[in-house]
């Protein structure tokens, strides 16, 4: 029998540059469940390397994490990459890392802490997260599935990093799972605005813990995993989005 799922797919921890350091493991963890969500999309910026200890956290708290990552295409279109597993993350991850040049400046952009799941410290990633891989669109979307897993294209009304800001369309050969909102918009307007052919989601993409849980999106699930999700997206036995 289906339940519903409040899911929050669009987090950031202290390993995005421009994510407050408040963002540790146990934290979100701990507002997330006083936001009453019982799954989480850890995404953050080009990597996956603080998705394990944020799983670790929540699993403290019964809530599922759900590994991912916030692809920064060549045309600077950000895409969230959703997996049902660790492996899956990191083989992307892998993947962006060979086609992502430049090395971060903290004094420009703000340290990137690759955490346990205490918070502890240990150590720095020195790569560009904030930068553009060299992976065009339709080769991140290609990327994603070809690792079993799904591509939701980022705050979608937004200016900036967006697929309609920097595109102004939405491909029609694309390909993508669903079109994300951000917390400023209604599904309502988005629908009229936009007036998508793809599944709408919405999400916080929190970089700090007061937004954790600003918006999220309630599934009929049987059970919180990536597989529920993909069925929900595509209104499939039963499982569909409620908003």
């Amino acid at each position: 029998m289906p339940k519903i799922f409040k899911a929050d797919l669009h987090i950031h921890t202290c390993l995005s540059p421009c994510c407050d350091l408040e963002m540790s493991p146990r934290s979100i963890a701990a507002q997330a469940k006083k936001k009453e969500l019982q799954i989480l999309g850890i995404c953050d910026h080009n990597s996956a390397e603080n998705v394990p200890a944020v799983m670790k956290a929540a699993s403290r708290f019964q809530i599922q994490v759900i590994p991912g990552i916030e692809v920064t295409s060549q045309e600077e279109v950000h895409i969230l990459a959703l997996f049902a597993d660790l492996d899956s993350a990191f083989a992307l991850q892998d993947i962006i890392y060979g086609h992502l040049p430049g090395e971060n400046d903290e004094a420009a952009f703000g340290m990137q802490v690759v955490v346990d799941e205490n918070g502890d410290v240990l150590g720095f990633n020195k790569r560009l997260l904030i930068g553009a891989s060299t992976i065009d669109l339709e080769g991140v979307v290609v990327r994603i599935h070809a690792l079993g897993g799904i591509a939701i294209a980022s705050h979608i009304d937004r200016e900036g990093f967006s697929l309609i800001g920097q595109l102004g369309f939405v491909p029609d050969n694309l390909g993508l799972d669903a079109l994300e909102i951000s917390p400023r918009v209604s599904f309502q307007t988005a629908r009229e605005r936009f007036r998508p052919r793809e599944p709408l989601t919405t999400s916080s993409d929190a970089h700090f813990l007061r937004d954790i849980g600003q918006s999220y999106t309630s599934f009929s699930l049987e059970e919180a995993t990536l597989g529920e999700i993909k069925k929900a997206l595509l209104n499939q036995d039963g499982r569909r989005i409620l908003n």
